[in-house]
């Protein structure tokens, strides 16, 4: 239980934190496709080879891939240190504060390439950064969601916290997926001619942008003060077998990492969904996100009062249910006989519910079996249960991208497009897989 209870604008600060490296890793998964093999006609230069290793994979999906594979060893060794921290400030605050500018320097240097045109050096040049990445990101990442359930009580408490993550977390998709409209403005306004330029510009600035959000929890959040959680005594590797000995975490964890992989597929193909399938404007994936967004905080209310009278499991099968019937009608967009605002229009409408459900409940729930995980046994390993999950959020997101970069093997231009529609097909399968998986979740619910 907190030694003092979380009070509101503590909230938001804490909110801040998730709006900051939403911001960066939503960028990662929306442009990092888009700007290294962009479309014909989008004015951005390719920079890696579209080259196929071992036959099958391309360039940069191996590349995509190869971050996660240190992530693999680095994210446990995080969790580890921070569930055992004994900092006189906190288990979890220090490890965030020391994160930020190495997760914005290599943020930067990863849409940096060091040859303006296709090249291997490109390729080498990208692999590290994205490592030196992703290693930032997760010393702030996994500490940040470790504090939520020793900054909570109830399950209400976790779900509401929960939703103020959510709201950061579409914020930062929302800032990452109108990337393409604040470029039209650094060209406009700055008279920046090349499009690879104003591209650049405006990812810098973002960066800086999404690390002082990050320094905001960092700041003004008293770890000591607001959380009772205290140092786990388990070293490294029974932490980790004990985490996973816990069944309901292994489905949950399963249809987690589904869902990501569904979610980035989404996210990376956006901008080629428009212009590619729709043959609308660049700019147009911008204002598609932001209608989303806003229109899932209608249902925050909703989801948070029928979380509590029916439980949350019911509301995620729900939610992948109704995405699975998005990613098939992804398959036939350009195709129906409907203008295309209309089709994409519907498609973002209906994705709202699941966007926002999907976003607040999941973290609210494993924060619920961390709490009760503790309870049972003793140990505080909260960080463990999160950095296992976002070990599988970012796999997830990651063999979503690279699945993604394959599939444009099969065509991603106008008028040769059907990799990107394989890409609907997949997504399908890949929700109805997280609905069989968390159907067999047992949900303890408490009055």
């Amino acid at each position: 239980m907190p030694a003092v209870k979380f009070p509101f604008r503590k909230q938001l600060a804490y909110t801040a934190g998730m709006i900051g490296w939403s911001m960066m890793t939503n960028t990662i998964i929306v442009m990092l496709p888009y700007f290294y093999l962009p479309p014909k006609g989008s004015g951005l230069t390719p920079f890696v080879p579209q080259l196929l290793l071992f036959g099958v994979l391309n360039l940069l999906s191996v590349i995509a891939a190869s971050g996660r594979f240190v992530d693999a060893v680095y994210d446990p060794l995080i969790a580890s240190l921070s569930d055992k921290s004994r900092n006189a400030k906190g288990r979890r605050i220090p490890f965030m504060k020391w994160a930020i500018i190495p997760a914005v320097l290599f943020f930067c240097l990863t849409f940096a390439p060091l040859v303006k045109g296709e090249s291997m050096y490109n390729a080498v040049w990208l692999t590290v950064n994205m490592i030196c990445f992703f290693m930032g990101a997760t010393t702030y990442i996994i500490p940040y969601n470790a504090l939520l359930p020793e900054l909570t009580n109830t399950a209400a408490e976790k779900v509401k916290l929960s939703s103020f993550q959510q709201v950061g977390f579409i914020i930062g998709i929302v800032f990452s997926a109108c990337i393409n409209n604040f470029a039209d403005l650094v060209q406009h306004y700055f008279v920046v001619a090349n499009r690879d330029a104003a591209v650049q510009y405006t990812i810098w600035g973002m960066s800086i942008l999404a690390g002082l959000f990050m320094l905001v929890p960092v700041s003004f959040i008293n770890e000591k003060k607001y959380s009772s959680g205290k140092p786990s005594h388990l070293p490294l590797l029974p932490a980790i077998r004990k985490t996973f000995s816990n069944r309901n975490f292994k489905y949950y964890l399963v249809s987690d990492f589904s869902y990501y992989m569904a979610l980035s597929i989404i996210s990376s193909g956006l901008l080629y969904f428009v212009t590619v399938l729709l043959h609308l404007p660049q700019s147009k994936s911008g204002v598609l996100m932001g209608t989303m967004v806003l229109f899932s905080l209608v249902f925050y209310p909703l989801i948070n009062y029928l979380s509590k009278k029916i439980g949350k499991k019911p509301i995620v099968l729900f939610s992948f249910a109704l995405l699975s019937l998005i990613f098939v009608a992804i398959f036939f967009l350009g195709k129906f006989p409907l203008s295309a605002n209309v089709q994409i229009y519907t498609l973002v409408l209906c994705a709202a519910f699941p966007l926002a459900s999907l976003g607040i409940l999941p973290n609210a729930i494993l924060a619920e079996i961390a709490q009760r995980d503790a309870n049972q046994t003793g140990e505080n390993r909260e960080g463990m249960f999160f950095a296992v999950k976002y070990l599988f959020v970012k796999l997830g997101q990651t063999l979503g991208i690279a699945l993604f970069a394959f599939l444009t093997v099969y065509g991603k231009d106008p008028g040769n497009d059907y990799g990107l529609r394989l890409n609907g097909i997949c997504g399908c399968v890949l929700c109805l897989m997280a609905f069989a998986v968390f159907s067999r979740f047992k949900e303890v619910r408490t009055r």
